[in-house]
């Protein structure tokens, strides 16, 4: 009689270890989820959002409009140049990829979860004003894109492999750091945006997408009938997925995004447009309800107006800059790797990103929770209380019965997935800044590695902390975009009058800061121009 009785002795002692282990974590995630908070606060307050939207107004009038003016121009020389240039599909550099791949692996990191679930929680959190406000940060963040690529490309060099190394931490270094004064605060600059550059691709780059696939996966099957035991299974399929394919360097994750983002674009769009056309008589009073809640007063006589507006401006341009990265300086460093040779012709690339990805993807996202009767339009108010994910899988659920939670867990779980292998490329530049180029082999099975407990986590708190590592990422890459913002109109001017104007000046291009990149480059583009 006496084994029995120790057994559940044991057995008892064993339950009260794991609550005690259960509690601890509890007491640590609520620490984390604190501590962040208040940092958030802090990097989104208003004068990280003037810094933010300032900068790409500042761009904006300093090359006067040019996403506007130069609209048609960007259009031809990017998607329009696919089927006649065979430079943008395909990169005769071996150390280098296609203008195209570089787009693909660029929009792999941007068209994620932020376009699905992102939209859905600015809406319940800011109102359908947030919508508004989203396409202001768009339309000015695609400025900063551009003058973000155009920075890249002249100050990007070649590591001991052969292959392009450019990002912020290249232009604050090399750009900011050359002018009057500036040398110490150039390096510091630098080193913190990568530092901040590693945090992101572990949140934003990694546990927040690999959260979002387990959470979309499990919303619509089980493998097992055992939750843990799938959540291991998603765990392992991913981490064997992200390393197969990013230990095989830029060219494989290149390759495989130019197969995976363009698919998964078209599939998407597809299925949104289809709901919103399903609701056709719902798109006028969603716009409506964007229109008017981005400048609601309604709740003035409370003493509330302020603040409504303030959630709508707030949330617009977090969801907007969490969703297209325009001023975080993170696609910059996948756009330097790119065989091609004017820096404005990425830069044309990275106005392009910024406008598939809000402009198109994200405002379909707004336009299919809105049209669906799934929130107040006045409030952006959830009715059923479901948010984020929940919300999304909802309005496609209501439109395609089962199918929607199928659909949306196919297109979650491949933009989360693409967005895995596109940070993991930001990730490795930034701890080849810090570390050099032999030890991102280190850096590449961290990365691996969290992968796992990016499946343990609360998809929420990954969300949080990917929006306050965006912000400190921005703020080192928007200083050197301000201070630099005469090198970006003095390029662009070059390539206005050298390729725009109708009696082109015969002057020297403005490729590299460098002298011996400046002559190689001048060379090739002179040879592809002949």
């Amino acid at each position: 009689m006496a084994v029995p009785k120790v057994q559940q002795l044991n057995k008892l002692k064993s339950l009260r270890q794991k609550d005690g282990k259960e509690e601890k974590m509890d007491k640590f995630i609520q620490v984390v989820t604190d501590v962040n908070s208040a940092v958030n606060n802090v990097v989104w307050g208003i004068p990280a959002l003037i810094l933010l939207i300032g900068t790409g107004i500042l761009m904006t009038i300093l090359t006067k409009g040019f996403q506007f003016t130069r609209f048609g121009h960007m259009i031809k020389e990017t998607i329009g140049g696919l089927f006649c240039k065979k430079d943008i599909l395909k990169s005769k550099d071996k150390n280098s990829i296609s203008q195209f791949q570089a787009l693909c692996t660029a929009l792999s990191a941007t068209i994620g979860t932020g376009n699905i679930a992102g939209i859905a929680y600015a809406i319940t959190m800011g109102g359908p004003g947030a919508v508004f406000w989203m396409w202001i940060a768009a339309i000015v963040g695609m400025m900063t894109n551009y003058s973000e690529n155009v920075l890249g490309i002249f100050f990007r060099r070649r590591n001991k492999d052969g292959e392009w190394c450019g990002g912020a931490m290249y232009y604050l270094r090399d750009g900011l750091g050359s002018k009057k004064g500036c040398k110490t605060i150039g390096k510091v600059l630098a080193v913190l945006f990568s530092i901040f550059t590693l945090l992101a691709s572990f949140g934003i780059g990694n546990m927040g997408q690999v959260a979002s696939i387990r959470e979309s996966v499990l919303n619509v099957v089980s493998f097992t009938g055992n939750e843990k035991l799938d959540v291991w299974i998603i765990a392992i399929v991913v981490m064997i997925i992200v390393a197969l394919v990013i230990l095989g360097g830029l060219k494989r994750i290149a390759r495989t995004n130019e197969r995976i983002v363009p698919f998964m674009a078209i599939f998407y769009i597809i299925g949104a447009i289809v709901i919103v056309c399903m609701h056709i008589d719902m798109v006028g009073p969603a716009f409506a309800a964007i229109f008017k809640g981005a400048f609601n007063t309604k709740a003035a006589a409370g003493g509330v107006g302020g603040y409504v507006i303030m959630q709508a401006i707030t949330w617009g341009f977090k969801r907007g800059v969490f969703s297209n990265e325009a001023g975080l300086g993170s696609s910059v460093m996948v756009h330097s790797a790119s065989n091609v040779k004017e820096p404005v012709t990425q830069g044309l690339w990275g106005i392009f990103e910024v406008f598939v990805d809000t402009i198109v993807v994200c405002t379909l996202t707004a336009l299919v929770v809105l049209t669906t009767g799934i929130v107040d339009l006045e409030t952006g108010a959830s009715i059923s209380g479901a948010t984020k994910l929940g919300l999304a899988t909802e309005a496609f659920t209501q439109s395609f019965g089962t199918f929607g939670g199928i659909f949306i867990a196919i297109a979650v779980t491949l933009f989360a997935l693409s967005t895995v292998l596109g940070w993991s490329y930001y990730g490795t530049k930034a701890w080849e800044y810090l570390f050099g180029t032999k030890s991102t082999i280190v850096y590449k099975f961290i990365f691996i590695g969290i992968v796992a407990l990016g499946t343990a986590l609360s998809a929420d708190l990954m969300i949080d902390l990917s929006d306050t590592f965006n912000g400190l990422m921005a703020i080192p890459n928007l200083i050197g975009v301000v201070t630099l913002s005469g090198t970006v109109m003095a390029i662009t001017n070059n390539y206005i009058k050298r390729r725009l104007k109708k009696n082109k000046e015969d002057i020297k291009p403005m490729i590299s800061f460098f002298e011996d990149i400046q002559e190689e480059q001048e060379k090739a583009l002179a040879e592809e121009e002949n």
